[in-house]
């Protein structure tokens, strides 16, 4: 008896999980991606520079774990759970990441194009993207020179950082590519899982950017930022040979790729 009242009540879930559609998602994350589109220019700023400093974290958190953890071939599977730090307080946070911007304000343009929504378009991604950076400036900045971090940690984390600006220019936009399509596949999946879920699927997916070396723009550009203030990378070299990069490799997977497939595949049914 107890295990058929367990089933019946399973069965409403169930079919309100089957009731979530593909043209359902596509329009809830567009109704998100027009809230966004008319926030005032201080809420997206300071939600963006909170983000720059939050995400800063997954840095940081990884940088802990490459200082204390032995140099083998099995390191990485572990220093890389520090990577999904920052996206978990950023992501959970509904803080304003400008990888989760190639995706939920595009589709409503997609589906309904005009100068108008291009326009209000450019200056979320404008607003965002220089928050962003502010913030992981900030971040560095902190890490560098105030004296927050211990010697030891702050080994690991500059270990780190040097790795990702040793990368080549044209490596940063071919590698920023999955970074971008997979931050917007998350953005895709998260209206459709459980609150207790959404904890478990950032950190998969944030985690595999890590292991994979991919570039990822704004936690990436704290790492620029940290080797520039060590002396040791130009500002020129930091934003044309990582940044702008980065950038144009995640606005490929996430806006021109993923948004563009999700698009194709309801467009008929919106």
């Amino acid at each position: 008896m107890a295990r058929n009242s367990r089933r019946k009540a399973a069965e409403p879930a169930l079919d309100e999980l089957a009731d979530v559609t593909t043209a359902l998602i596509y329009r809830a994350i567009s109704r998100s991606g027009r809230h966004e589109l008319a926030r005032p220019f201080s809420a997206l700023w300071w939600s963006g520079v909170g983000a720059g400093l939050a995400i800063s974290l997954s840095i940081l958190c990884k940088g802990i774990l490459t200082a204390l953890l032995p140099d083998t071939a099995w390191a990485p599977a572990v220093t890389n759970l520090g990577y999904s730090v920052g996206f978990l307080v950023v992501i959970m946070g509904r803080m304003q990441l400008f990888t989760e911007n190639t995706v939920t304000p595009i589709l409503p343009l997609l589906a309904y194009p005009s100068i108008s929504r291009l326009n209000q378009t450019a200056r979320l991604w404008a607003i965002v993207f220089a928050a962003n950076m502010t913030g992981c400036l900030i971040a560095a900045i902190l890490m560098v020179h105030a004296g927050i971090i211990p010697p030891l940690q702050m080994s690991g984390v500059l270990s780190v950082s040097r790795h990702y600006a040793e990368v080549a220019p044209l490596d940063h936009l071919l590698w920023g590519m999955p970074a971008g399509f997979m931050i917007a596949s998350l953005v895709w999946m998260l209206p459709r899982i459980e609150s207790a879920g959404e904890v478990l699927m950032i950190t998969i997916v944030t985690y595999m950017i890590g292991l994979g070396g991919f570039s990822h723009v704004v936690a990436g550009s704290t790492e620029l930022f940290i080797v520039m203030l060590m002396g040791e990378l130009s500002p020129i070299e930091a934003v044309f040979g990582g940044i702008l990069p980065a950038l144009v490799g995640n606005v490929i997977g996430g806006t021109v790729i993923f948004a563009a497939l999700a698009y194709a595949q309801v467009r008929e049914e919106i």
